[in-house]
């Protein structure tokens, strides 16, 4: 046997009511590609679930709440898996429209833009939303910051959470019931921060930018271990891997789902083995990369790791 050579690919052969964890299985045996891959982020972010001294955090990139993958970031902060949410302001906005009754619509990718501006309906690719849902959104926003204290000064995650708080259902709501910290370091960039921005206007209420960065960092000095898993690139992704930077400590687990080159030079397709060079991970971390289409790895990912948490 020729060296490199004593682990054979085994072929995939599918069968009716195979479960979601049979089939990632399977890939595993195949072991090519990313199929390969997605099998060893189940792997690994099992790992992270199950081990108690693993500080977990989550990166929210991308537009995944107008594409119906809110309910499973809910769902794992409901369950206790994770402890840290990082996320885009855009995420927050949709999952607000969301939680407080406006809806998201199928739509297509091959339509006319200019058409939609006139009938008032905003496109995220094939999904649609009216601009009717953004008016109930800034009654909603503008009757819960007329609920801050006037005066006060509020940390980003402050805000987030009081937004949660009057919720009832939602990411935001889930992870103020469950207390976990939820930071977006760039809110200006979304609805939320022009709602915010509006609120201000005529109200003084001090939103500290900087507020975050010593509960931040005290999570980040005092774990044990900690892992990231990272759903797209962008700020969360930064914001997540840079915060072991001042501590003498780095990521020991590490998954990243996207669909950007390295190549480019980006941050969003940056390799985990270049974030290892910069110590944000550590040299011995498990960690992969898995290309893709988050709303296909994410799910399929997700619900293998359940069954195997769950059902083992």
């Amino acid at each position: 046997m020729a060296k490199h050579c004593d682990e054979p690919v085994t072929q995939i052969h599918l069968k009716p009511k195979m479960t979601v964890n049979e089939l990632v299985t399977a890939m595993g045996m195949a072991g090519a590609y990313n199929g390969g891959s997605l099998s060893r982020a189940v792997e690994i972010y099992g790992q992270m679930l199950r081990d108690p001294e693993t500080t977990k955090f989550f990166g929210l990139a991308g537009a995944m709440v107008p594409a119906g993958m809110g309910g499973i970031v809910s769902d794992l902060v409901k369950n206790g898996h994770i402890d840290v949410l990082v996320s885009t302001g855009a995420n927050l906005t949709h999952d607000i429209i969301e939680a407080i009754g406006c809806r998201h619509f199928h739509g297509t990718a091959f339509c006319n833009d200019a058409e939609l501006r006139h009938d008032e309906i905003n496109r995220i690719y094939d999904v649609y939303l009216p601009n009717e849902a953004f008016e109930h959104f800034e009654e909603f926003m503008q009757n819960v910051f007329r609920r801050l204290e006037p005066g006060s000064t509020i940390s980003i995650s402050g805000l987030l959470c009081h937004l949660g708080k009057n919720l009832t259902s939602g990411i935001l709501h889930a992870a103020a019931e469950k207390k976990v910290p939820v930071y977006c370091p760039a809110v200006q960039d979304s609805m939320v921060g022009l709602q915010y921005w509006l609120f201000s206007q005529t109200n003084q209420v001090t939103v500290d930018a900087f507020a975050d960065m010593p509960s931040l960092m005290d999570t980040c000095f005092t774990t044990k271990k900690a892992g990231a898993f990272l759903v797209g690139g962008g700020v969360p992704k930064n914001f997540i891997l840079q915060s072991m930077l001042m501590t003498p400590n780095g990521f020991d687990f590490a998954v990243q789902l996207t669909g950007d080159r390295p190549d480019l030079g980006g941050l969003s397709g940056a390799t985990l083995d270049e974030a290892r060079s910069w110590g944000k991970i550590t040299e011995t971390a498990q960690a992969v990369t898995v290309y893709g289409d988050a709303t296909i790895t994410l799910p399929i990912l997700i619900a293998a790791v359940m069954e195997r948490i769950y059902y083992d």
